[in-house]
């Protein structure tokens, strides 16, 4: 394999740049699916990537694929690619990392007069964090035909507004189909949002494949009633009852170490007023873990808590489980294609399981694929202070050209 590097410097400036966009005060970002800053990014990438001599193109999900021609355009290209949306103060390498890294797989190509037999495309799909439309992975889903597109142009935010209908008002909603696109193999950079290769002094993460995931919708149902004059034992206590079932979530995860991981990210609270019994609480539940029986254990073991104690307290409840996301073992070929490309960069690197959900699990159920993982600071994203260094960014895109030109020139 030959070890090829790209332009170290224009990558970062690129991520710089695109950062101005939707910055926050504290260096991270706020792009949310298909609002008016996520709009701009899109258009900034698409002129990038035409720039560069691609051919552009969006399906109906909104996903935009960059095309760069190869020698034998009628045989599947060789894809990368993630997400430009980001978190409410998300940082500004998760993503859209990937997203320019690929960009500048296609632009070193060209300065280098380098043309491959198959085609290489770059792409961002749409709404991949589910911060604004849930689930995530939402374009991603459709594409690997995990949800129909009904489905997935229908989702909508807080305000009742979908996908479909915002996509139409940004001028994304594309006229390709999405899915059926044919694709040799499928590679995603990534930060690692974790702490392992740090800690471990590794340059780069081999994904090995995804854990699973399950998200739950719960609503607890009391009574509202006057917080002086109703006694203690007389209480339906709507935020007790979920209060105790997040303790009881929390006591799962630790019960299930090192693997499990649990977490309440939501919890609203009716009618939120100082002197009234809250009357009912919603909050929503992640459960994760990469052995897909005991993912589903760790669900029906919560369910069965969160019903013993509604049972005790006299309380309702509504329990749905909303999305499920089963554990992901990546392409044995592609993972070699990374583990080859660090090896001839003289990088060290180790196998890992990815924590978190990403594009490439979706289009991993129709193609080939792995991906590709650096560090970052202290393990920490979706926050505004996620940071990772300028040499392990290039670091990774030198590994994904390399593992791309593998796979691109061989038919």
């Amino acid at each position: 394999m030959n070890n090829f590097r790209v332009n170290h410097d224009r990558l970062w400036n690129s991520l710089m740049d695109m950062a101005k966009i939707g910055a926050t005060e504290k260096g991270g970002v706020c792009r949310l699916t298909l609002t008016d800053v996520d709009k701009e990014a899109r258009d900034l990438f698409v002129n990038w990537c035409k720039d560069a001599g691609c051919e552009v193109s969006i399906d109906e999900m909104g996903n935009i694929f960059a095309r760069r021609a190869g020698k034998n355009n009628s045989l599947a290209p060789v894809m990368t690619g993630s997400h430009i949306d980001s978190q409410p103060t998300g940082g500004k390498y998760d993503g859209i990392y990937g997203v320019l890294a690929g960009l500048e797989v296609i632009r070193t190509l060209n300065d280098m007069g380098i043309e491959t037999e198959r085609p290489i495309e770059v792409t961002s799909w749409t709404n991949e964090e589910g911060s604004r439309f849930a689930p995530a992975m939402i374009a991603s889903g459709v594409f690997g035909g995990v949800f129909d597109l009904e489905y997935g142009l229908s989702r909508k935010d807080a305000d009742g507004k979908t996908i479909g209908e915002e996509l139409k008002r940004i001028g994304y909603a594309g006229p390709e189909k999405c899915g059926g696109r044919e694709i040799s193999a499928f590679f995603e950079v990534h930060i690692e949002q974790g702490p392992i290769l740090e800690a471990e002094e590794k340059t780069i993460g081999v994904v090995q494949g995804v854990q699973g995931m399950r998200w739950y919708d719960v609503e607890v149902i009391g009574m509202e009633s006057h917080a002086g004059t109703t006694p203690m034992e007389r209480r339906k206590d709507a935020i007790v009852g979920a209060s105790r079932m997040v303790d009881a979530l929390s006591d799962i995860g630790n019960e299930n170490t090192p693997d499990a991981r649990t977490t309440c990210g939501v919890f609203e609270v009716s009618p939120g007023s100082r002197n009234v019994i809250p009357g009912s609480v919603s909050f929503t539940v992640d459960i994760r873990h990469p052995d897909s029986d005991i993912l589903k254990k760790l669900g029906e073991d919560f369910r069965d808590r969160c019903e013993k104690i509604t049972y005790e307290m006299s309380l309702e409840l509504k329990f749905d489980e909303i999305w499920h996301s089963p554990p992901v073992k990546f392409n044995d070929d592609c993972i070699n294609a990374v583990a080859s490309a660090a090896e001839s960069l003289g990088l060290e690197s180790r196998p890992i399981t990815s924590g978190a959900g990403h594009d490439a699990v979706y289009v991993s159920k129709v193609a080939p694929a792995s991906m590709i993982f650096i560090p970052c600071a202290d393990g920490i994203s979706h926050n505004e202070v996620e940071s990772a260094t300028k040499g392990d960014v290039s670091a990774g895109c030198d590994v994904l050209l390399n593992a791309m030109l593998e796979r691109a020139n061989s038919v």
